[in-house]
C-alpha cells in the first residue's frame, strides 16, 4: 500500500487538465440549472398515465387487452413480417450494401491521392535530385483537390444529397442510394488517407529505398497493411448506413423507414416498433458478419 501511496504522490499532473475539468463540469452544471429543464414538473400523474398508454400500445395488437402469449405475439410478428416487413428490411439492406460498396470504392480511389505522404513527387523519401517546381505543385494541388472533394462530400448530410437527387431520380431507391454513398465516400477516403499516413514507415521506407515506384509500394505495402483497419471503417460505416437508409425511408421511399413513418402516422406503435426491431436485427447481423471478415483478413496477414 505504502507503494502505491507513493506512485500516486508522485504521479503527473497537469494544471491545465484539472482547470480544464472543473470547467466542463461547472458548464454541465451550469447548463442544467439555468438551461430551463425544470420548468413546469418534471414528472405528474398525467405523464405517468401517458407512460403506461404508451407502453400498453407497445404490445401487439392482439394482446392490448389480452393476458400476454407468445404465440399470439408470433403468429402477429410473422404476419406482419409477411405483409410488408421482409420487403422493407430486404430493401433497406440492398439500399446499405450497395451504397456502402460504391462508397468503399469511391473512398478508396481518392485516399491515396488525399494521403499527404503518398501523393508527393518524392513519396515517403526525399528525392535524391531537386524536384521541378512545376511537378512539385501539380502533385500539391492533386492533393489539395482530393482532399478538398472529401471535405465536401462528408460536409454535406446524407437527407441534404437525398433531397437534391430526389429531384433528379424521383421517389426511387437511386436517391437513397447515391447520398448514402457520396456521404460515406468522403469519411471512407478521409480515414483511408489518414490510415495510409499513419501506416509504419520502416517497410514503406526500405521498399522506396529498394526502387519500389509508387504504384508498386502502393499495392505491396500500403494496400496489405491498411486493408484491415479499411475493412473496419467499411463495416461500420455500413452500420450508418443501414440506420440511415431507415430514416431516409420516412421520405417515402421504400425501406423500413417508410413504414415506420406510416405506423407513426397512424398511431400503430406496436407495428413501428416491430420495424425499428428488423433494422437492430440487421445491424446486429452485419456486426457479426465484420467481426468474422476481419477476423479472417487477420490471420491471412
Amino acid at each position: 500500500m505504502s507503494a502505491v501511496r507513493e506512485l500516486r504522490r508522485t504521479r503527473p499532473r497537469s494544471a491545465f487538465l484539472r482547470a480544464s475539468a472543473w470547467a466542463a463540469g461547472l458548464l454541465a452544471t451550469a447548463s442544467w440549472l439555468f438551461g430551463g429543464f425544470f420548468q413546469g414538473e418534471v414528472w405528474s400523474a398525467r405523464r405517468a398515465a401517458n407512460l403506461e398508454r404508451f407502453l400498453g400500445e407497445l404490445r401487439p395488437y392482439p394482446l392490448q387487452d389480452a393476458p400476454w402469449s407468445w404465440r399470439a405475439a408470433g403468429e402477429w410478428a410473422a404476419a406482419q413480417w409477411h405483409d410488408h416487413l421482409a420487403h422493407a428490411t430486404l430493401a433497406t439492406l440492398a439500399i446499405s450494401v450497395a451504397a456502402i460498396v460504391l462508397a468503399g470504392l469511391g473512398g478508396a480511389a481518392l485516399a491515396p491521392w488525399a494521403a499527404r505522404s503518398f501523393a508527393r513527387p518524392d513519396p515517403l523519401l526525399p528525392s535524391p535530385r531537386p524536384v521541378p517546381r512545376v511537378r512539385r505543385a501539380v502533385w500539391l494541388a492533386l492533393n489539395g483537390a482530393a482532399r478538398g472533394l472529401l471535405a465536401v462530400l462528408r460536409s454535406i448530410p446524407e437527407y441534404v444529397w437525398a433531397f437534391l437527387l430526389l429531384g433528379l431520380y424521383g421517389p426511387t431507391v437511386w436517391p437513397l442510394v447515391l447520398a448514402l454513398a457520396l456521404h460515406n465516400a468522403g469519411i471512407l477516403g478521409k480515414l483511408g488517407a489518414d490510415t495510409a499516413e499513419n501506416l509504419e514507415r520502416p517497410a514503406l521506407e526500405a521498399l522506396r529505398a529498394a526502387g519500389a515506384g509508387r504504384a508498386q509500394i502502393g499495392l505491396a505495402a500500403v494496400l496489405p497493411l491498411a486493408a484491415g483497419r479499411f475493412l473496419l471503417y467499411l463495416f461500420y460505416r455500413w452500420e450508418t448506413c443501414v440506420r440511415e437508409a431507415t430514416v431516409l425511408g420516412m421520405l417515402a421511399l421504400v425501406s423500413l423507414g417508410s413504414w415506420i413513418q406510416d405506423a407513426r402516422a397512424r398511431n400503430l406503435y406496436d407495428e413501428m416498433l416491430l420495424a425499428m426491431l428488423c433494422g437492430a436485427a440487421l445491424v446486429i447481423a452485419g456486426d457479426l458478419v465484420s467481426a468474422g471478415v476481419r477476423e479472417w483478413v487477420r490471420r491471412s496477414t
